[in-house]
């Protein structure tokens, strides 16, 4: 099977809001042009998400979610997030969730954080601590997974 990378599914939650928007709009909660206020998280969203990749790229280490971890990064934004791309993704689909308006879009940022808080950082995590042992633990104590 294959599996969906985190970018992939950031992509498909925009669609899955933008098309919940469409056909189920539950109780919107913000209306335009208030709602446009979401287009800051949106930015800064992505801003975090491309700054945290830029710092992978930089210090040369693996970017991709399920292949082995070579270089613990903890930098930067890594300083304050030990999952700043995430975190990232996550501000931005809460940006477009605003955008939108909609309680239904609003949902689907709420899945995107529990599948990957549950299954893409888990697997993260502990493909971490298998590779750097007690350097990795030492970096969990220090820096929280999402803020």
């Amino acid at each position: 099977m294959r599996k969906i990378i985190p970018p992939v599914l950031f992509a498909i939650c925009i669609v899955v809001m933008v098309g919940l928007w469409l056909v189920l709009p539950i109780m919107q909660f913000v209306t335009f042009p208030i709602s446009l206020v979401g287009i800051l998280p949106l930015i800064a969203g992505l801003g975090i998400a491309k700054r945290g990749s830029d710092i992978f790229e930089k210090t040369g280490t693996n970017i991709e979610t399920f292949d082995d971890p070579d270089i613990l990064v903890t930098d930067g934004l890594y300083r304050i997030s030990r999952n700043p791309m995430y975190l990232g993704f996550l501000v931005a689909l809460l940006g477009v969730a605003i955008v939108l308006g909609s309680f239904s879009s609003l949902l689907v940022a709420v899945g995107f954080f529990m599948i990957t808080d549950r299954w893409y950082i888990r697997f993260e995590e502990e493909a971490m601590a298998k590779t750097f042992g007690d350097r990795y633990a030492e970096y969990k104590k220090k820096t929280r997974r999402w803020l």
